[in-house]
């Protein structure tokens, strides 16, 4: 994720670390798993909290090493109005056209979903389970992140619109709260024929919802003075500046359910991208890599939150 505007050093913590927020990158990973067939299911559930703290681990790697921050985004209007009309799908064809520096700081968000794909369909013919644990883990948040419209541009936080801020209050702030009336409910995953053109049509997309990102906190910025725009909130037993709950309920209200659906979009597509790995690598037996099967607590909680998901609700998570 591209660093935010931030309010105050106790924001910079919270925010930088996160693209969808922690909070709503674990939703997404842990709800993911119930879309997986019972030939799946076993192990993924088994595995369930990790998928989903493990989450986050691209954007805690952006800090230790300097290649990451690229396969986060990628600046489709620094290739024109109609990008996708110019950039190539291919990476070698990309690079050709434009060069690999060039690329790689445009970003390089669809060609790592790529790669984490076929990452993950080697770590399921290998029987290796931390590496299938981690690559999937790894793989929903790209696949995330590529959902967030203001992923798909330079003006990644209205620095250039005047709307500097506009990022974490679309992909956190929100997301935050009123995520909790959304309908997670998308059924089960679908096999992915071509894993990078599926990433592009994320990403195109995504493109397409820059516009109303914009213009829609625009309009509900000019109707609030500062004081009724921000508020002080506490997180994590710490008091910041963030925008008001008014505020960011207006803006959500205008977008008219886009967040929801980008963030359920992005559910069912983490574990469509799950499946079509496993199905690409043979359907190797996973319950044979269930190191610690799940005790009857367990997987009566698991059967609570299967019922859940088919409610449209999800467990309830620290944010």
């Amino acid at each position: 994720m591209k660093p935010p505007f931030l309010f105050s050093a106790a924001v910079i913590i919270l925010t930088t670390l996160s693209s969808w927020g922690f909070y709503a990158h674990k939703h997404i990973n842990r709800t993911a798993v119930f879309t997986l067939p019972k030939a799946m299911a076993g192990f993924y559930e088994a595995n369930i909290n990790f998928i989903a703290a493990h989450a986050v681990d691209p954007d805690k790697k952006r800090y230790v090493d300097s290649l990451e921050s690229p396969r986060h985004f990628l600046d489709a209007d620094r290739y024109g109005k109609r990008p996708f009309m110019k950039l190539p799908v291919k990476w070698k064809e990309a690079v050709k056209k434009y060069t690999e520096d060039t690329i790689k700081k445009y970003g390089t968000l669809p060609w790592e979903i790529q790669a984490q794909y076929y990452w993950l369909v080697d770590a399921f013919k290998k029987h290796d389970t931390s590496a299938i644990l981690k690559t999937s883990a790894n793989l929903g948040h790209y696949i995330a992140d590529a959902h967030v419209p203001l992923h798909l541009t330079r003006n990644f936080d209205g620095q250039l619109s005047g709307q500097t801020g506009i990022h974490a209050l679309w992909e956190s702030r929100l997301p935050e709260l009123f995520s909790d009336k959304y309908n997670y409910y998308v059924g089960k995953a679908n096999y992915i024929e071509n894993p990078l053109n599926e990433a592009f049509k994320i990403c195109r997309a995504s493109f397409k919802c820059i516009d109303s990102v914009l213009l829609f906190e625009k309009i509900i910025s000019k109707k609030y003075p500062a004081d009724k725009k921000y508020e002080l909130i506490k997180r994590n037993g710490k008091t910041a500046r963030d925008f008001s709950k008014a505020y960011a309920k207006a803006y959500d209200a205008s977008l008219k359910g886009m967040v929801e659906r980008r963030m359920r979009s992005s559910i069912l597509e983490t574990g469509s991208f799950w499946y079509s790995a496993w199905v690409d690598a043979g359907q190797p037996d996973l319950n044979k890599l269930i190191a610690k099967p799940l005790s009857l607590g367990e997987k009566q909680k698991m059967r609570k939150e299967g019922t859940l998901y088919k409610a449209g609700k999800v467990l309830a998570l620290t944010h």
